[in-house]
Order: C-alpha cells, then sequence, then structure tokens
C-alpha cells in the first residue's frame, strides 16, 4: 500500500481512530510500540474499518465479510488508503474481515506513521540494530497529540464507554493485548474484563482478537 504525503484536501478533524491507538501505543522513551507490533498493527486496520463503517462506506456482510456500500474517497489519508485496498462489492466480491486485517496490517500502519509525521506528532527515525538490522523508532514531535489521546483514553474508561468510538477504542486495545499497559490500579483485572467483553461485541474487534490469538497459539503451539 502506498500513500501520498501530501495534506488531505478536505477539512482536518483530527487524529481517526487508527491514528489515535497508534498514539496510544507508543512508548515514547523507546520509540515502539508498548504491545506486540504485529498485533497493534491488526488493530489499526481494526480501528481504519470502524471508521469506514461510521462513514457508511462499509457494513459487515455474511460469513464474516466486509460489504463495501461506497467506494468513493472520504478525503482522508489513513482511511481512503484502508478503502482503496477493499474490494468492490458486487465485483469482485467480499472480503473476509480477519484476512483483509492481517493484509492490510502493515500498509495501515505505515500510513498512520506518515499522517503523524504530518501532523508533527511524532518523528520518524532510522536506527540498525548491531549495525545491521534496520528498524524505526517514533519519538515525540513538536505537537503533542499523544497528551489528549491518554486523556479521552482515560475519559471514555471513567464513563463506561458510552459512545460506539468509545466502545470499538476499548474493544480493539483489549484485542490488541494493549490494556495490560493502559489499564492499572487496584480495579484493574476487572476493568480488563470488561474490556474483553467489549472485544467479543462488535464484529470488528472480534476479528483482530481472532488474528491476535491465532499468533498467539502459532507460537504457544
Amino acid at each position: 500500500m502506498t500513500a501520498s504525503t501530501g495534506e488531505s484536501s478536505s477539512a482536518d478533524r483530527g487524529p481517526t481512530l487508527p491514528e489515535e491507538l497508534l498514539l496510544l501505543a507508543l512508548d515514547p522513551e523507546h520509540g515502539k510500540p508498548l504491545n506486540a507490533p504485529a498485533y497493534l498493527r491488526y488493530g489499526l486496520a481494526g480501528a481504519a474499518l470502524g471508521e469506514l463503517e461510521w462513514a457508511g462506506q462499509i457494513s459487515e456482510g455474511r460469513g464474516g465479510r466486509i460489504t463495501v456500500g461506497s467506494p468513493l474517497p472520504l478525503g482522508d489519508l489513513v482511511l481512503d488508503a484502508a478503502l482503496g485496498t477493499l474490494p468492490v462489492s458486487g465485483t469482485d466480491g467480499d472480503v473476509k474481515v480477519k484476512k483483509w486485517v492481517r493484509s492490510a496490517a502493515r500498509g495501515i500502519d505505515e500510513v498512520c506513521r506518515q499522517r503523524l509525521e504530518q501532523r508533527a506528532a511524532v518523528r520518524r527515525e532510522s536506527r540498525r540494530a548491531l549495525g545491521l538490522f534496520r528498524y524505526e523508532r517514533l519519538t515525540p514531535g513538536p505537537v503533542d497529540l499523544a497528551g489528549p489521546a491518554g486523556a479521552r483514553f482515560k475519559g471514555a474508561l471513567a464513563g463506561g464507554f458510552a459512545t460506539p468510538r468509545d466502545r470499538l477504542l476499548g474493544a480493539l486495545v483489549s484485542a490488541v493485548r494493549l490494556d495490560r499497559k493502559l489499564v492499572q490500579g487496584h480495579d484493574r483485572r476487572a476493568v480488563r474484563r470488561d474490556l474483553k467483553a467489549l472485544a467479543r461485541e462488535h464484529w470488528i474487534s472480534r476479528a483482530v482478537a481472532a488474528a491476535v490469538f491465532e499468533d498467539e497459539a502459532a507460537v504457544g503451539g
């Protein structure tokens, strides 16, 4: 998946759900995710689907498939990149959500990084481990979007995840095992149980959780 680094032509409404999930997951000190990078990428893809569903572009089809209602771009770099990878229903056939989450994960992750760099929320630094293996760090940029993202998550947590957006965010945080880092306090076990229940509630978060579980089973098996 490729995307232009130019600014979106539409009015900017702030970070999308996948961008916000990435901001929540980043460790500012080490410049890498707090959870497993592959799990986070699945979550970012799922978050993009959530935004597309709310915009009326996609819906849940039969047999765990994604039905595209409209292929027209929304004018957002991240969401249009995701939409562009989805087959148009009735022509190429619908794609299963878990399969798409896996296949689109790296591309969505890359576009989210591009967009946060455009917003000056992160700086991308290329490093080499042992002088051989290239890796990338995302360090905080001059515009603080991670702080507000963390505050919004805490507010959603305190409010019981009352809105559809908050509920999907909480569901994805649980599905990608990020709740282990973000939820603290004496009642953390109960809160994490509630988030796990949220993850089972939505068709998108269920697919993300299933992709994560398959990875965990492969490692453990």
